[in-house]
């Protein structure tokens, strides 16, 4: 079967420590030969798939978590989980969505999903070893949404979910480490290590899609960012910006400046 079309299948899939098991295996016994970019693959509907719990409220009514009581910490951990519950299925989705592109393309989604379900799965046995589990908390769904609206669109997919909301997580990452450190968890400052190495990558991959598809369409990334980021309606970026992570995952200090500006 091609690759791309088993991410489809492990998109649909609703329990997720099976989501997490399958995306990893595919990963990991993935031959990019027998990945065909040309397959056309119909959106099934309902995607992706998920459980019945968390339950979803928009991001305003979802309240903020401090890991400074037992409850608190746990609800924050849960919070990332569902980041990274999320950023498998957006990953899988790029992977089985858009035909034509290289085949390093879907390589690197594929990965991109592993590495997600490694990060989600670490953060789930920590959140059960504090006697809580996925779903125990409401959760919101901001970064499946901005999948939805740019599944159309692969430049807009790359400029505005990994380069965009994922790349936010490489600014909010070092403070959530010092709450934590703070609050006497140092397993959830190591896995916040671990996501935040990875994470890195994954917006590089966003940053390297994004201008290789720029230089195809003939478009100039940084005047066109704010025409996709407004026709989308991505939300504003604000710094202070983790600038040392970002310039490791590929923006340039003329972007940075760009974001500082438009903010």
């Amino acid at each position: 079967m091609n690759p791309r079309e088993r991410a489809l299948g492990v998109l649909t899939l609703t329990d997720p420590a099976e989501k997490a098991l399958q995306a990893r295996a595919l990963f990991d016994a993935l031959d990019p030969a027998t990945i065909d970019p040309q397959a056309v693959f119909a959106d099934p509907g309902g995607l992706p798939g998920r459980p019945h719990r968390p339950h979803l409220r928009p991001a305003r009514e979802v309240p903020s978590r401090s890991p400074f009581t037992p409850e608190g910490r746990a609800a924050l951990i849960h919070s990332i989980a569902h980041i990274e519950f999320n950023a498998i299925n957006l990953a899988l989705d790029a992977a089985f969505r858009f035909p034509g592109m290289p085949v390093a393309f879907y390589v690197d989604w594929l990965r991109v999903a592993g590495e997600e379900a490694l990060h989600f799965s670490l953060l789930r046995t920590h959140l059960q070893s504090l006697g809580f589990d996925y779903g125990d908390f409401d959760a919101h769904d901001g970064l499946w949404q901005m999948t939805q609206r740019t599944a159309g669109d692969v430049l807009a997919r790359m400029a505005l979910v990994p380069r965009t909301l994922e790349a936010r997580g490489l600014d909010a990452t070092p403070p959530l480490q010092a709450k934590f450190a703070k609050a006497g968890d140092p397993r959830a400052v190591e896995i916040l290590a671990i996501i935040l190495r990875d994470e890195v990558g994954h917006v590089a991959i966003g940053n390297h899609w994004y201008r290789w598809l720029c230089r195809r369409d003939g478009f100039d990334p940084i005047a066109h960012y704010p025409v996709l980021a407004d026709r989308y309606e991505a939300p504003k970026i604000r710094p202070p910006f983790n600038v040392e992570a970002r310039t490791a995952a590929g923006f340039t200090a003329e972007e940075i400046a760009f974001l500082t500006e438009r903010a």
